[in-house]
């Protein structure tokens, strides 16, 4: 049975990563989940402390994930189509690789806020702010799915062998 939550935890781990990009899939729960199935094996070195503090962290996360966008965007005075425009930027650029899910946020941005009737420079500037905050929960969201992706591939490892 520990060979296939280790798998599973695994897997889960290596999808949280993925997550980090991803709008579609929950990152740090996904991991978090990583963690907590590895804690059902036996001979597992994961203390009940780092895993609170890690699913704390995970609800955390998430919570940001989806307040920080909206917040930057509304503090440099973006509209909801802007708002908007960028989630659809996300989702459409998801298509295009990598490239696409760094400028798909932007040109969404921006092209909403063109469609508010917002002034070329300022949705501009509201476009890199939304930018800055998607890069923002991005790279909190990846390094939070390396972190418990090292702890799931160590504490995996000590399991299985």
């Amino acid at each position: 049975m520990d060979i296939m939550l280790v798998i599973l935890a695994l897997i889960l781990a290596f999808v949280g990563i993925i997550g980090a990009v991803a709008p579609v899939l929950p990152g740090p729960p996904l991991s978090f989940i990583a963690l907590l199935l590895l804690k059902l094996c036996d001979g597992n070195g994961i203390s009940t402390t780092a895993l609170v503090v890690s699913g704390i962290l995970a609800v955390v996360i998430t919570i940001f994930d989806y307040i920080a966008p909206i917040w930057l965007t509304k503090k440099a005075g973006g509209s909801k189509q802007g708002t908007w425009g960028a989630t659809i930027g996300l989702v459409i650029g998801l298509f295009f690789g990598l490239p696409g899910i760094l400028i798909g946020p932007f040109l969404g941005a921006y092209i909403g806020e063109l469609a508010a009737d917002t002034h070329s420079s300022k949705a501009l500037d509201i476009a890199c702010k939304s930018f800055i905050a998607f890069m923002l929960t991005s790279g909190l969201k990846f390094a939070y799915g390396a972190c418990l992706l090292v702890m799931t591939v160590k504490n995996g490892w000590n399991i299985l062998f």
